[in-house]
């Protein structure tokens, strides 16, 4: 029968472990806090903020939002950014994306000194993820990624991982991470896209999957091997007319005749999805314990 890895009850053993390790500092120290940005007024936006502060409360740490509308100018941002940064009571600082057209995303990422990248988004952590130097830090989905492979006894080393996606979110650092040596990973990765020839030619082979192309149900069962692992980072609506919503949630692969090969599957929802908070909160604890070093 096929493992189905829950992903909410490890990203909430996590939050667990952030939490106990909050709750055992001295009572007279400051807590790790996060400071999400956030332009403009995007719903799926806000509900991100709002779910990131609920569990930052949970967890015993602090967090605060700040919120501007979607006209602010790029200087503005990049004001705001350079004084969390100098904020001493500031342990890490996200800027939630996607930002206005008018604004460079690149340049406000960069803007965010590395110490305080949660997000791992600074091309200082970006290098220090590709040489395998562990101060940096990791973007959170890939770094739920590896947890949830460790945790559900699901060890990559010596493993073929085929990643379908090539993103600098997700794609290109879990690569990165299951390349290292090491706890994370050891082992053989191969990268797959959207411009693959043959793509079953290489979905076949892999014992590990991981499906982060963005593309509803695009991996099916004729094209994974047997007992193949497979995690499913794609989170996908489709319209389901006979739902209250009228639409439901897939991921890029099809997970009824998938389930059917796979040794292990994460669902969608409820698998990589509630890992990035988790890992986030990771980080941030991690920036604390670095700043107060």
């Amino acid at each position: 029968m096929v493992q189905i890895i829950d992903g909410k009850a490890i990203a909430k053993t996590i939050r667990q472990e952030v939490a106990s390790a909050i709750e055992s500092l001295p009572h007279s120290a400051q807590r790790p806090k996060l400071v999400v940005v956030l332009v403009g007024d995007d719903p799926a936006s806000q509900v991100y903020v709002r779910n990131k502060a609920r569990a930052c409360h949970k967890a015993g740490m602090l967090s605060d939002q700040i919120l501007f509308d979607d006209t602010v100018s790029e200087e503005k941002l990049l004001e705001q950014i350079h004084l969390l940064n100098e904020d001493h009571t500031v342990h890490g600082v996200l800027v939630q994306l996607p930002l206005p057209a008018h604004i460079n995303e690149t340049r406000i990422l960069d803007a965010i000194v590395p110490e305080k990248d949660v997000d791992g988004f600074h091309p200082v952590n970006v290098g220090k993820l590709v040489t395998g130097d562990t101060t940096g830090f990791v973007p959170a989905t890939p770094a739920g990624i590896i947890e949830l492979l460790h945790r559900s006894g699901h060890d990559p080393q010596g493993k073929h991982v085929v990643v379908v996606g090539r993103s600098n979110i997700v794609g290109k650092p879990a690569g990165m991470l299951l390349l290292q040596k090491g706890i994370t990973g050891d082992a053989t990765v191969t990268f797959c896209h959207s411009r693959t020839k043959d793509l079953k030619s290489f979905t076949t082979q892999a014992d590990i999957l991981i499906a982060a192309i963005g593309r509803p149900e695009m991996i099916t069962a004729d094209m994974l091997k047997e007992n193949v692992v497979i995690i499913d980072v794609g989170t996908n609506r489709v319209e389901a007319p006979d739902t209250e919503k009228g639409y439901r949630l897939v991921g890029d692969v099809e997970f009824e005749g998938a389930s059917k090969k796979a040794s292990a599957i994460t669902p969608v929802p409820g698998g990589v999805g509630p890992m990035t908070i988790a890992l986030l909160l990771k980080n941030t604890l991690k920036s604390y314990q670095m700043i107060n070093a």
